[in-house]
């Protein structure tokens, strides 16, 4: 045709995929009668070339997809004309099209059928199999184009259109009606004849049939024939699996309660007679993870009916159901123990279904305790790791058993509702042993004894001992366990995942500690050396740090006399790791924090008194103050960059340390009580010199900036006289991220200290401010997206800013500036209120002015300002909510409608008659609104918020 022939194509072409020919079939495409010429491309079979193909479906697609209703019958006619003639020329040639291509001819073949089945083409299934007979090529065609009908039409997690929804439905209906029987005898048919000969081909009818029984009548596939078939196949290697996934789907289907389960059974007699219970003969672990997956639709399916049944009242059927279930347990069990784990996941879900039951029964049978013991054992016995398990670098495998791990957990809560004294004497019985063994034991044993043991925990309620007593004879069986793994010497076992889950079990139970004092000295013993913070393993170290935090923070109380010891014992752990090369420090940063908030808990909730603890504070910070000077003066005098880097990190962590240090006080045990404020005064006066240094401001001032949140909180106006100071270098050289970051810093103060701010309030104000302005007005380009979202929050926090000292009581703070710099202030207040389309700011700039009307709207406020409320604000109350960018559909532009009417109703109650006076008289009219409008109003309209 003469339109491919324009790039040059011929027959034998090989068409690289270039820019050109990319182009050329978009052009088609979009072209009226292009998806002629790739119509008669694809029925005459003129080009070879596998990629002009597709594209020539493509281009059909993009026809059918789009255009479809703009088609003549005619063209219609000649779309599925065009494709009939495609497939017999499959029927005829010898090979077959690559898989991209049948796959998007199926497609094509999907798409018509949904725009022409109900209306022209009635037939499109008998015409389809009148063509293609027992042709294997025409077959695999029919059998894709069926997969593609079902992602299109049945598939519920493609959305769609309530339009297409309904569409669907009609189709589904009229294909139930019409033509599903005739579709089941090819299925038949097909599978029949080719199970010897072509499994691909029976695969993939597999595939369909699984595929459609969910919604088709299932006596068409749940009969003796075809039952027998799909049996059949599960004893040929090659079909197997797809038989399995068959039969799952048959099985799945909702169906009435009575009726599933003899679908079932009957299924389950035929399986087992075959031999397919007999799961240790079985070695392919592939189709024992599909057939697991079977025997769980059954168990699953049979434990649904009788939910059902027992809900329904039926005694008599309920139990013979359970009966059903019961008998699918030995099997289930096997498959749960299997050593595949992929093969144990898919029983999980039966297992947990059935342990339900169980739960829900008023007594157990011994059969049914038997059960519960059984799984418990499996499950104990599947929690254990396997010597291929790489603790060093966990990959995907280890990834997945962790996630099978979590699942085994979930039935091992499951077994502790139905038998807990069962399940806490199992687990009593495995620890005991191993812990008695540890040193002969494989690892393996030794840390899945622990793991079950920490799993009591949260498996038992706390009447079955999952708490301690300091009563001697209620000593439960938790508290003696705990005692045998302190005192079992388990500590010093050789293997990273032991260390790991003695020191995990000690901080779940640390209660214990409180009932049994005697045994902290030991414990923290375990943490403090080779076992713990000083581990060969970064991992172990790691957690520890975390896990010794956790400790002390419970056990605080019992801490005494151990403070100075540890702290001793730990203090080249609390070193800042300075930025020198080849230097490896035994913990991260992020792991010092928590070495320095243990140190500061001890510190602060010791018993000595507040000099001693200043002294200890002292001795823990002067390091961190004493490095600070020293690479503080390095950095200013650095000239390499990445050096710059490293030094500007090493002071960040000396600050964010000091700073974890202050988490440790209380309301009750305040900085002051413990005679520490000069230590952190003196801090302040370390730290806050970097807000000067002339690089790495942005790491600088973050970090002392969080210090300063920090003392406000901790020392109170003790921190005063550092502010201005602060501020006026953090002011200096601003990016719109330091302003948007040092915004809540000043809101912080402001808020907590109010008056005792206002003169340091009022000298910054004005700076502060100009340096927005400035900031938010430099020149960005049109689509940098950062540069405007950093604007915008900037934006944000400035009149958040401004919200806070207006709500803070503090007017004078304003109201000082001068009336220029006031009139500017106001003027970005009513532009954000109006002219950016960022309902946040805009309910933030409505709350101000509604506050400066509260305070200086009256007849003593502000000289000039009833001026400016008539000028400026009511204009815009008005003016905002007719923006078309208002969006009432948007939660937050409604709240700050809200706030507008709210602004108008402060208004009225500042100015009385002579607002509504205005409304009538000038304000309404300047809009061309009505006088029968503007008259009906009344104070009471205003006054209620009816004006909006």
């Amino acid at each position: 045709p003469k339109g491919l022939n324009l790039l040059g194509l011929n027959k034998s072409i090989s068409m690289p995929f270039v820019p050109q020919a990319l182009a050329y079939f978009e052009q088609l495409k979009e072209s009226q009668d292009g998806w002629e010429v790739c119509g008669e491309a694809l029925a005459k079979g003129i080009y070879s070339d596998d990629h002009v193909k597709f594209f020539c479906f493509q281009v059909l697609e993009h026809q059918i997809k789009y255009r479809h209703g703009s088609l003549t019958g005619a063209q219609q006619q000649l779309i599925r004309e065009t494709l009939m003639k495609w497939l017999q020329l499959q029927l005829m040639s010898t090979q077959s099209e690559k898989p991209f291509i049948k796959n998007k001819a199926a497609q094509v073949f999907a798409l018509t059928f949904i725009m022409e089945y109900l209306t022209v083409w009635p037939k499109f299934f008998f015409d389809l199999l009148s063509l293609v007979g027992l042709s294997p090529h025409g077959l695999d065609i029919y059998l894709r184009t069926l997969m593609a009908i079902d992602a299109e039409v049945v598939d519920r997690d493609i959305l769609h259109s309530p339009e297409e929804t309904r569409r669907n439905t009609l189709i589904k209906d009229s294909m139930r009606e019409n033509c599903i029987p005739a579709l089941v005898e090819s299925w038949y048919q097909i599978l029949q004849t080719y199970q010897q000969s072509n499994s691909e081909l029976t695969c993939q009818c597999l595939e369909v049939v699984g595929a459609y029984v969910s919604w088709i009548d299932l006596n068409l596939i749940a009969n003796d024939r075809f039952v027998n078939l799909l049996l059949s196949h599960m004893s040929v290697e090659e079909l197997r699996e797809e038989a399995c996934d068959c039969l799952f789907e048959i099985v799945n289907k909702g169906m009435d309660p009575v009726d599933k389960t003899k679908l079932v059974e009957s299924l389950s007699q035929v399986l087992q007679s075959a031999g397919f219970f007999i799961v240790e003969q079985e070695e392919d672990v592939d189709f024992l993870a599909k057939f697991s997956r079977l025997v769980n639709g059954m168990g699953q399916a049979l434990v649904l009916s009788w939910t059902k049944l027992s809900k329904m009242g039926d005694v008599k059927v309920a139990a013979e159901t359970l009966r059903a279930l019961e008998a699918k347990v030995p099997l289930m069990l096997q498959l749960l123990i299997h050593e595949d784990d992929d093969i144990s996941a898919n029983i999980v879900g039966f297992c947990y279904d059935y342990l339900h039951i169980l739960k829900q029964l008023p007594l157990l049978t011994d059969q049914q305790k038997n059960n519960v013991e059984a799984v418990m054992l499996a499950v104990m016995k599947k929690l254990t790791y396997d010597d291929e398990y790489n603790f060093e670098n966990e990959g995907e495998d280890e990834a997945m058993f962790v996630e099978y791990r979590k699942q085994l957990k979930m039935l091992l809560d499951r077994l502790a509702q139905v038998s807990p004294e069962l399940l806490l004497e199992s687990v009593r019985r495995v620890f005991t042993s191993t812990m008695q063994n540890w040193q002969t034991a494989r690892f393996m044993e030794v840390e899945v004894a622990i793991r079950l043991f920490y799993m009591m925990g949260e498996a038992l309620p706390a009447s079955h001992g999952a708490h301690f007593t300091g009563d001697a004879t209620k000593s439960s069986a938790l508290q003696d366990m705990m005692r045998t793994l302190i005192s079992s010497g388990v500590s010093e076992y050789h293997h990273t995942s032991v260390t790991l889950e003695f020191f995990e079990t000690v901080v779940r139970y640390d209660k214990f500690f409180i009932v049994e004092p005697q045994h902290i000295p030991n414990v923290l013993m375990a943490f403090l050396d080779h076992r713990g913070l000083r581990h060969s393993s970064p991992k172990v170290r790691s957690r520890v740090a975390y896990l010794f935090s956790r400790f002390i923070k419970t056990l605080h109380k019992h801490m005494n006399a151990y403070i100075e010891d540890i702290l001793s014992r730990i203090q080249d752990l609390l070193e800042l790791a300075p930025p020198e090369n080849g230097f490896l420090a035994l913990l991260s940063n992020d792991d010092q924090l928590f070495m320095f908030e243990t140190a500061g808990v001890l510190i602060v909730n010791g018993e000595c008194p507040a000099d001693r603890k200043q002294a200890l504070m002292r001795s823990l910070l002067t390091p961190l103050m004493e490095a600070f000077r020293l690479l503080l003066a390095k950095l200013t005098q650095e000239a390499d960059e990445e050096r710059q880097t490293a030094l500007a990190d090493c002071l960040s962590h000396a600050v964010g340390f000091a700073s974890r240090t202050s988490k440790a006080f209380s309301n009750k045990q305040t900085v002051k009580l413990c005679g520490c404020s000069e230590v952190y005064l003196d801090c302040l006066q370390t730290f806050l010199p970097a807000l000067s240094c002339p690089v790495q401001r942005g790491t600088l001032r973050s970090a002392v900036r969080s210090f300063l949140h920090r003392m406000i909180i901790c020392l109170e106006e003790e921190v005063l006289p550092f502010i201005p100071a602060a501020s006026e270098h953090m002011l200096k050289d601003c990016e719109p991220k330091d302003l948007q970051e040092f915004i809540p810093l000043i809101n912080q103060i402001t808020a907590k200290f109010k008056s005792q701010v206002s003169p340091f309030l009022q000298q910054v104000f004005m700076p502060l401010v100009l340096a927005i302005f400035e900031v938010l007005s430099r020149p960005a380009e049109d689509n940098d997206q950062t540069a405007a979202l950093e604007n915008q929050m900037l934006r944000r926090s400035y009149f958040s800013f401004i919200q806070t000292v207006a709500s803070s009581g503090m007017n004078e703070v304003m109201a000082n500036q001068g009336a220029e710099n006031i009139e500017r202030v106001l003027f970005t207040i009513i532009q954000g209120a109006v002219d950016f389309p960022d309902p946040v700011a805009q309910k933030t700039c409505f709350i101000i002015l509604s506050k400066l009307v509260e305070l200086w709207g009256g007849k003593d406020g502000l000289v000039g300002f009833p001026d400016f409320i008539y000028k400026h604000i009511v204009p815009a109350c008005f003016l905002a909510p007719l923006k078309p960018t208002f969006d009432l559909s948007d939660a937050q532009t409604v709240l700050t409608l809200s706030e507008c009417t709210l602004t108008l109703k402060i208004i009225h109650l500042k100015r009385g008659l002579e607002f509504v006076q205005f409304l009538q008289q000038e304000y309404l009219p300047s809009l061309q609104v009505s006088p029968e409008i503007t008259q009906v109003l009344d104070q009471g309209d205003i006054s209620h918020g009816k004006i909006s």
